[in-house]
């Protein structure tokens, strides 16, 4: 089974539901049909309701059994609204305003548990999806950083076929300090967890391992690990390591001396800045032909995720179960 089956199955098991905040889009009418149809999901879709039926009716969808909610119209908004209002310490006229944007309305759907995640982003910049996330969702406790990551599907690693690992951050936080680099990881050690199918070992890269080398990006690095050893000393978070010294137990046997749930066995790893990520990620795409499945927000106190502008309808429904898998 493909790992987009995989997380497909699951989100079957759990009977979720996903807001669709730009419902007037061909792509996203077409995946909440097949989000219906398949079972993976219950997908709502926001926005003017004769506005979604044109849009269906243009992409030859039925719109049977799926739910449409106009922001404007809907009789949640004056709760929304209040809620909102005050949370954000604002008058309810402007409150009012912000809520009936779709992405906000979708956010306070999510937020008060009238929809378990939300997909959006193929109308909207990344930057507008993540602060309609962090005003109406909020961040996860002890989080104050949104990031992203990939989920990297390598088809033979180590004799192992079709080995999953977390990518982070790669499209999100372009030279994260210390204090958002261990929130980054903190998140991604949590996304390991619900999606890798195995405990998250997660590894701080670096091009030093273990002090080998000395340079203000390396300190960045310690220091990160530092703040994330007094907030949860617990997990299995250690570095700072180099890629191989993180990922091939015998290149961690000859370079790291001390013990280490993680070195040679990480299945979470964390770049330094945006440069590093993205370069990584795509290198590993192209070179070792891998699935690039994302990227997806966290962070958020509920799950929530951004798409691509370009993203085809199987992007939708594909980061619709991932995102209801990890509720």
């Amino acid at each position: 089974m493909g790992v987009i089956n995989r997380f497909i199955e699951q989100a079957k098991t759990k009977a979720g539901s996903v807001v669709l905040p730009e419902g007037t889009d061909e792509r996203i009418v077409q995946a909440a049909r097949q989000i219906k149809d398949d079972g993976i999901a219950d997908p709502i879709l926001l926005g003017d309701e004769q506005e979604v039926a044109a849009t269906a009716k243009q992409a030859g969808v039925p719109l049977k059994g799926i739910r449409v909610v106009d922001p404007k119209a809907s009789d949640k908004l004056g709760v929304y609204t209040d809620i909102y209002a005050k949370t954000r310490e604002m008058k309810p006229s402007i409150a009012a305003r912000m809520v009936k944007r779709a992405l906000f309305f979708g956010g306070m759907m999510v937020s008060q548990g009238d929809a378990d995640t939300m997909v959006a982003g193929v109308a909207h910049a990344t930057a507008t999806v993540i602060q309609a996330g962090a005003l109406t969702v909020g961040y996860a406790p002890g989080i104050e950083t949104a990031s992203s990551f990939f989920l990297m599907v390598i088809p033979d690693f180590q004799g192992q076929k079709d080995k999953p690992f977390i990518y982070a951050d790669c499209a999100v936080n372009i030279a994260p300090d210390p204090a958002e680099l261990a929130d980054i990881a903190l998140a991604s050690h949590a996304s390991g967890e619900k999606l890798l199918g195995e405990p998250a070992r997660t590894a701080m890269l670096s091009f030093s391992t273990k002090a080998s080398a000395s340079h203000d990006d390396i300190d960045k690095v310690t220091a990160a690990l530092a703040i994330i050893k007094e907030r949860a000393g617990g997990l299995n978070i250690d570095g700072e390591f180099q890629a191989d010294a993180a990922i091939i137990s015998k290149v961690a046997a000859k370079k790291v001396k001390e013990p280490s749930e993680v070195a040679g066995q990480a299945n979470v790893l964390i770049f330094p800045d945006l440069d590093a990520g993205n370069i990584a990620y795509k290198l590993t795409q192209y070179m070792a032909n891998a699935q690039a499945i994302g990227p997806f927000l966290q962070g958020f106190a509920r799950p929530i995720s951004d798409l691509s502008r370009g993203a085809s309808a199987q992007d939708v429904v594909a980061t619709t179960a991932i995102c209801i898998a990890m509720t």
